[in-house]
């Protein structure tokens, strides 16, 4: 297997020659089954998990929860309603308030050696149905030759794929290729990039990480059809196969020299940050995968001729900021699994707590009534100027100009007293009248309390016993 996908119930494989090949693996926990992965659920009359394909490279799902397009919805007079119909109604005509499931994620993405890009119905596998399991080539054979996206051959030597929202990102053995999968039967090229022999690549936010012969590069993403190199982002690296990117690290499968491990707080500025071999161990990486259990952090490393390796990054345990945003990784070695052959693929772990991919489709229903997050246009307002068409946003801890209002930052001009103090002065003096507004109005109330219980209890007096002395209420105060 050269690439490894797990999805819902489903891990879905590349398998060179032999196509994309898909595993049951619901039962993969239960103890109770002897056979806990298997290809054949149910009767081969009602389904086929495998599409051929010349060769195989790697496998792609735009998201690893088990997402349905196909999710029908319920109008305010208590009808169900297919998903087309429901996007021609009105908003106040639905109860569900989540936005509809984009198309795109009816589909697996293959990239073949060969043939290029190709879209399997994966969508089937989601409705329930046992008998309709048939996975095949959605793409319309008389406009896509052999039902594959391969204009004039310019995905042939496809390697690995990436998604970020509808934008598939693509690497072969010459260049990078951005797909435009907005409407997934009819895949567009956005952008190409060339590099020296890329082999993966990686999307964070605004910017992708690519790994080639000279190491790790990035590219800039922020604008879709303008995809640039930026310039001096790079960190060289002898055998760099694979990446992964996890808050403000890089994780990049290195071969022979292990796992190195890129700081990228500053994208356009990364540097290494440490190599980690676990004293010579590990000397294969193809592949690494991070993810989180509880409270520590860990890379799953297909380490070639070693197996599987698993490496804790951080632990509650042995370092005092594991529950920081993105602590610094201290990798530690603590489990090998040897697989029969050379372990070259490990799949992406669960998504959680995620409820829009990159280009603001919602892939997650919140509440019963199907609550949405924000859509992309409002997030590009949270983050770019101009009703969200302009600049970025950006801070900086060094400013290149002058306040506008220099009043602000300082002294007042005529007066020469700083505008802090003055502030500060004006709060303790508001304060002051406070506590002695509340000490006066305290007073009077614990006053007027004693008057009236004294004219209450005027002349009253309790008789107790020998062991209890003579009181009154006046007393007890």
């Amino acid at each position: 297997m050269l690439q490894v996908q797990l999805r819902g119930e489903y891990a879905y494989a590349a398998a060179g020659e032999g196509g994309l090949r898909v595993y049951d693996v619901a039962q993969i926990d239960q103890k109770g089954f002897s056979e806990r992965i298997t290809t054949a659920p149910v009767s081969k009359f009602g389904q086929k998990f495998f599409v051929k394909t010349k060769y195989a490279t790697a496998v792609a799902a735009p998201s690893t929860l088990a997402v349905d397009p196909a999710r029908w919805r319920m109008t305010t007079d208590g009808q169900m309603v297919a998903p087309e119909q429901a996007r021609q109604l009105p908003a106040e005509k639905l109860v569900n308030e989540e936005q509809p499931i984009h198309s795109l994620y009816a589909y697996l993405y293959v990239v073949d050696k060969f043939e290029g890009l190709i879209l399997v119905n994966a969508a089937t596998l989601l409705d329930g149905d046992p008998l309709n399991n048939y996975l095949k080539r959605p793409l319309d054979p008389n406009k896509y030759p052999n039902s594959a996206f391969n204009p004039d051959g310019a995905l042939t030597g496809a390697n690995n794929i990436a998604l970020a929202g509808t934008q598939a990102y693509i690497t072969t053995d010459r260049e990078l290729l951005i797909v435009n999968l907005n409407d997934p039967l009819n895949p567009k090229i956005n952008g190409r990039l060339p590099f020296k022999h890329p082999r993966a690549v990686a999307i964070q936010f605004r910017y992708g990480f690519v790994v080639d012969d000279d190491g790790l590069k990035v590219i800039d993403v922020s604008e879709l059809g303008r995809v640039r190199v930026i310039e001096g982002a790079l960190v060289h690296l002898a055998d760099a196969r694979d990446v992964y990117v996890a808050r403000t690290y890089a994780y990049v499968a290195d071969g022979k020299d292990g796992v190195a491990i890129v700081d990228v707080k500053l994208p356009e500025q990364p540097r290494l940050d440490q190599m980690y071999q676990a004293e010579g161990k590990l000397n294969d990486a193809r592949q690494v995968k991070v993810a989180m259990t509880n409270a520590s952090l860990f890379a799953y490393v297909a380490d070639g001729k070693n197996g599987l390796r698993i490496l804790q990054l951080t632990s509650p345990e042995t370092m005092s900021t594991y529950a920081g945003f993105s602590p610094r990784p201290a990798p530690q070695l603590i489990a090998t699994f040897k697989t029969k052959g050379d372990a070259l693929a490990v799949s992406k772990g669960l998504d959680r707590d995620r409820a829009v991919d990159e280009s603001g489709n919602q892939i997650a229903v919140f509440g019963r009534r199907g609550a949405r997050p924000f859509t992309f246009a409002e997030m590009q307002r949270m983050l770019r100027a101009d009703e969200g068409r302009g600049q970025s946003f950006s801070v900086t801890d060094e400013p290149a100009t002058e306040p506008r209002n220099p009043n602000v930052a300082g002294i007042d001009s005529k007066t020469g007293v700083s505008l802090t103090a003055r502030i500060a002065s004006a709060n303790s003096s508001d304060i002051l009248k406070s506590l002695l507004i509340g000490c006066i109005l305290g007073a009077l109330l614990v006053i007027l309390s004693r008057w009236r219980i004294r004219s209450r209890f005027k002349g009253e007096v309790r008789t107790g016993s020998d062991s209890d002395p003579v009181s009154s209420p006046i007393s007890l105060l």
